[in-house]
């Protein structure tokens, strides 16, 4: 029997995607180092610097566990002729081809979902609450659960079910009305998501009168900085980890603190902080990271579009009848060598973004000094990787390594 390329082609790309990641993982933990950076002597002592290495150690086998058996059994799920089963199973209900479709994807969908739960639980209830981070409770956990179930249903599955549409009924041009469809739906949902599905997960209150609230709108009038207000979200329910953010745009734009952040840090602090989101807004780092992924989901469906029902495509996964939402999966696959590219860009830029703001925020030398303070706090906080690995950094860190900003940052403080 001749060879299907596409099925060599495949198995090539999850079995050196796999690799790149072992390797990325392995040279993080070889550059461990048991001599704590000077630069935050002052915060960490050899006690903390030690938990979070091996922090560091168990969140990585964990995850190199989960991935290698990941592949395995995508490899096993391939040959055997799984995508083939499911395919008669969705079928077997009798609906249309866009019915079906939606039927075969959230099957798929489900078989990924059962797989990672085991991890999911492992992870929070007993890495995380080992390292003093989980304040989950079980009952949490499952309500989560659903409604993250729910959530995915309502959103995602009329969304593919338009692509699906698109693809069947309009012809060589689908592409275009998909990439137009999916951008409006990424900006509504950016506008939604702080007033009606962030809701769902967390309370948000209004942060109470007093110094905080004072300097924080304080700075945001002296930057002109609109805001419809200041809240505070309980993180702690899950986690004791810190955070804070923007979220949203125009008159659903808001401030979100993380009830830990407010607990673990000076006012000053989280000013600084703060002037550090306002640095993304004021350069424009949010239009210019949704107009990437734009040109992202474009350059996707465009590609999507040549392999549409392609029969040696749909061979390579033993389907008996080829189908165009078998072949957006299968895509999946084809499209993994871009995507771990396009990622190790978007990376890049998201690192220098985040310098830029850093270097917005110490414009003031003041601040520049409790921004230090405050990520170093951070860093301590969230048990953070001191000394990542410069091929790790390059494909998973979207932020800059601590010592790195910190580096930056001393350049704009006043001796």
């Amino acid at each position: 029997m001749e060879p299907n390329l596409y099925l060599i082609l495949i198995l090539s790309f999850i079995t050196l995607s796999f690799l790149l990641d072992f390797a990325a993982n392995w040279l993080n933990l070889k550059a461990l180092t048991p001599y704590l950076p000077q630069e935050l002597s002052d915060l960490y002592d050899k006690k903390t610097y030690f938990k979070s290495q091996q922090y560091l150690k168990e969140n990585t086998k964990l995850d190199l566990f989960k991935t290698g058996l990941s592949t395995i059994l995508t490899i096993l799920f391939i040959i055997t002729g799984g995508f083939n089963f499911i395919d008669k199973l969705a079928r077997s209900f009798a609906f249309n081809e866009i019915a079906t479709g939606i039927i075969f994807i959230s099957l798929l969908i489900l078989i990924k979902f059962i797989f990672d739960l085991p991890f999911s639980i492992y992870e929070t209830f007993i890495i995380e609450s080992k390292y003093g981070f989980n304040k989950t409770t079980p009952k949490i956990f499952i309500t989560d659960i659903i409604k993250g179930l729910l959530l995915a249903a309502a959103l995602g599955l009329p969304l593919i079910a338009a692509i699906l549409w698109f693809f069947e009924t309009v012809g060589p041009n689908a592409w275009i009305y998909c990439w137009i469809g999916v951008t409006l739906y990424m900006i509504v949902i950016q506008f939604l998501a702080p007033a009606l599905i962030m809701p769902l997960f967390n309370k948000f209150s209004p942060l109470p009168d007093g110094e905080l609230k004072e300097q924080i709108l304080e700075y945001a009038n002296k930057e002109n900085f609109r805001v419809k207000g200041v809240f505070t979200m309980d993180g702690s329910k899950r986690s004791s980890k810190l955070n804070a953010f923007f979220a949203g745009f125009g008159r659903f734009r808001r401030i979100v603190l993380f009830d830990t952040l407010i607990e673990k840090l000076k006012t000053s602090e989280i000013v600084a902080v703060l002037a550090h989101e306002m640095g993304h807004f004021k350069l424009k780092h949010i239009q210019k990271m949704m107009a990437l992924s734009i040109t992202q989901t474009g350059l996707m469906f465009f590609l999507l579009s040549l392999f549409l029902g392609n029969q040696a495509l749909s061979k390579a996964f033993g389907m008996e009848q080829p189908s165009i939402y078998s072949s957006l999966v299968f895509f999946g696959f084809l499209y993994t060598p871009i995507n771990i590219l396009l990622g190790i860009a978007f990376n890049y830029f998201s690192r220098q973004w985040e310098f830029e703001a850093d270097a917005y925020a110490a414009k003031d030398s003041k601040l520049a000094v409790s921004l230090i303070s405050a990520l170093k706090k951070l860093s301590a906080e969230n048990l953070s990787n001191l000394t990542p690995h410069k091929l790790y950094v390059v494909l998973y860190y979207s932020h800059p390594p601590i010592l790195a900003r910190i580096q930056a940052l001393k350049r704009f403080i006043h001796h």
